[in-house]
């Protein structure tokens, strides 16, 4: 579950960077093979997690991009994270998985985006976005990098 919960922090941030994670954790054979992680891994829907995750870090720095906690953006937020904490939490404690995954991601959106506005103001748009954005991405992937031996044993602890 914490690593459910891990991914779902990096989601609060941005929507498409954990699908893109566990995409590529997923091809690359980093996670239990099953039906879901086969769709996750399948080659047309890592390329285009990846563009959307992309894109995404790119929109976000724009000076009209939506405030994350906008609905639209806490249900993709929400959703993208419930099925990378799916994907992260194999065997019967899937469904817990993906709502910690996509419950800390709405959590997570309001912490970050009060954080992020805080900062805003000493830093600007452009260097809080790429700060948020590295800080992200490495927890998405070292949370879809954590082998899953290793995860279980958290989980079951």
């Amino acid at each position: 579950m914490l690593a459910a919960f891990l991914i779902g922090l990096a989601g609060g941030q941005r929507a498409m960077t954990p699908l893109a994670a566990v995409s590529v954790a997923s091809a690359r054979g980093n996670l239990p093979d099953d039906a879901l992680t086969r769709v996750l891994g399948h080659p047309l829907f890592v390329a285009s997690a990846l563009v959307l995750a992309a894109a995404e870090l790119v929109g976000d720095k724009l000076p009209n991009a939506p405030d994350r906690i906008v609905a639209i953006g806490l249900f993709g937020r929400c959703t993208t994270s419930a099925i990378a904490g799916a994907a992260l939490t194999p065997g019967p404690s899937r469904g817990r998985g993906a709502m910690i995954g996509g419950a800390t991601a709405v959590l997570a959106a309001f912490v970050g985006w009060r954080a992020r506005m805080a900062m805003l103001p000493r830093h600007g748009q452009i260097r809080t976005g790429l700060v948020e954005d590295a800080l992200v991405i490495a927890c998405a992937a070292a949370v879809a990098r954590w082998p899953t031996g290793a995860r279980r044993a958290v989980t079951l602890a």
